[in-house]
């Protein structure tokens, strides 16, 4: 016999008290593995940068605690990205984001196509997203997603490459996130 597929709301209520995260599409629960160590530095360094620059501004700066509810309308999906951030909208959950403008995933080898595939396609159906940065932590290699009027483009970049981060107002050089 089949197990049923979890609630939202079971799902929800179940990682408030769990000793590691999931992530949850449609009904199956995954299990999240912890980051490496350059995977925790490229987090910590890029979150800070964001703060610090948006501190004062009315924007939260999350790291890899809080969820956020992608897909579309009839998908019921909860990832924790590495880094978001929210401005002004909140959420009414203290444990969900459902209104991010940037959402920034460092990719590791056992999720690089997951992030670039089922998470790309997810994010972009949050209608406040307006970015979604992709950083490598095997080389020097940024991918940016960004809202361009109703569709998403994509811009490489790479060492010696400034960046702009529009949804925030902060311009980056490659090896600054580095």
């Amino acid at each position: 016999m089949k197990n049923p597929l979890l609630s939202v709301d079971a799902y929800l209520e179940s990682e408030k008290a769990a000793k590691s995260k999931s992530e949850y599409i449609n009904g199956y629960v995954y299990a999240m593995v912890g980051g490496s160590r350059r995977h925790n530095l490229l987090t910590v360094s890029l979150a800070t940068r964001l703060h610090q620059h948006l501190s004062g501004t009315g924007c939260d700066v999350f790291a890899s605690d809080m969820k956020v509810s992608a897909g579309s309308d009839s998908d019921h999906i909860f990832f924790y990205p590495d880094i978001m951030v929210s401005c002004g909208h909140g959420s009414d959950d203290d444990y969900v984001e459902e209104n991010p403008k940037l959402i920034i995933e460092i990719l590791s080898k056992s999720t690089e196509q997951h992030d670039r595939f089922a998470k790309l396609e997810a994010y972009t159906q949050i209608a406040t997203l307006e970015e979604y940065m992709l950083v490598s932590q095997y080389e020097v290699l940024v991918d940016l997603y960004r809202r361009e009027g109703g569709q998403w483009c994509t811009q490489r970049y790479r060492e010696g490459d400034t960046l702009y981060l529009r949804s925030v107002g902060l311009e980056l050089s490659v090896m600054d996130i580095y």
